[in-house]
């Protein structure tokens, strides 16, 4: 009986696995086709419009054309886009001259770093801010508080890397203002000068993304909070004499912390694509700077590639957030 039970209760667990992995396929194959339309949609090529150069006759610049297939009809482009993808092979970049994986695989660790920084400073201050609200719920601190977290909520991600950077960068000249490394004397230092180097230079992005977050998830935690703190076993813990701080932490905020599990698939895609205008802001090598380089070249294969890899790593960010979610609350593993 205990073995037939417990081969039951993994089977669910393995469907909901397998369901949101195959969601998460869907996903990127959408994204790519409409990544793949879009661009090809819009006028001209990179051949046409990359490359001023009188030197570079249209008798070359058709030869190059049929050399990277951009002469071939759009839907046999598709399949066979589809199938390099399948693959592995995500092409050549015409603007950096690099296959595109080696692009993307000196950008990306860039943007998981930024995202990664981000979104563990962005949840621990708002997770923070909450519980402080949430204790001086109708107060001054918990008005004023609420005032600054929506502030940053609803300003323009780009507008406030211009003020961070013009805060501590120009008028009190604290962190680099742009890159990830000093580009002089980096490869001349040690391996901790790099470490202090490089996360010098990650302040003023991560700060930026990480203010948006907390704005964000400050107001989602108050809001639980409030509605956890009148629960029964709320009550039944401060009756039997337990202190305030313990009935906050050790139960108040356990209960309310579940909702916010689900918030961080919900958190990649706005750092994802705030990044994007905060890397270019900062000039941080990520894959938002060089995508948005590469929309400008009209680089089809690092766009598209750019693009797949951000929605890629967007659908597993979800996907870890629901099984996180799945764990702490068995019920959504049967839905």
């Amino acid at each position: 009986m205990g073995l037939g039970r417990t081969r039951g209760s993994g089977s669910p667990i393995a469907s909901f696995l397998v369901s949101r992995l195959l969601q998460a396929v869907a996903i990127v194959f959408i994204v790519a086709t409409v990544v793949f339309v879009l661009i090809h949609l819009a006028p001209g090529d990179p051949f046409s419009t990359a490359i001023d150069n009188p030197n570079v006759t249209e008798a070359i610049r058709a030869r190059w054309r049929a050399e990277y297939g951009l002469d071939r009809p759009v839907a046999e482009q598709y399949v066979r886009y589809l199938a390099s993808i399948a693959r592995g092979d995500l092409g050549w970049s015409f603007s950096m001259q690099r296959p595109v994986a080696s692009v993307l695989a000196d950008a990306l660790p860039n943007t998981l770093l930024l995202a990664g920084t981000a979104l563990l400073l962005g949840f621990a201050g708002g997770i923070t801010l909450g519980v402080v609200q949430a204790q001086r719920a109708g107060t001054r601190t918990d008005r004023v508080l609420g005032a600054v977290s929506l502030f940053f909520y609803a300003i323009p991600d780009f507008w406030l890397a211009l003020m961070v950077m013009l805060l501590l960068a120009y008028w009190v000249p604290i962190f680099p203002v742009a890159g990830a490394v000093d580009p002089v004397m980096y490869d001349t230092w040690g391996f901790a000068a790099r470490v202090a180097d490089r996360a010098r230079h990650l302040v003023l992005p991560a700060l930026t993304l990480a203010l948006l977050v907390a704005a964000g998830i400050a107001r989602y935690q108050r809001a639980e909070l409030l509605r956890v703190l009148p629960e029964e076993f709320v009550r039944t813990a401060r009756a039997k004499g337990v202190s305030e701080r313990r009935v906050m932490l050790r139960h108040a905020l356990r209960n309310a912390l579940i909702p916010i599990v689900s918030l961080v698939g919900l958190a990649l895609p706005v750092l994802f694509t705030g990044a994007v205008f905060v890397e270019r802001v900062f000039a941080w090598p990520g894959m938002g700077w060089v995508v948005l380089n590469a929309v400008g070249t009209r680089d089809y294969p690092l766009v598209t590639a750019g693009v797949i890899v951000a929605a890629a790593t967007v659908a597993l960010g979800s996907l870890a957030a629901d099984v996180l979610y799945a764990v702490v609350d068995p019920r959504i593993r049967d839905r």
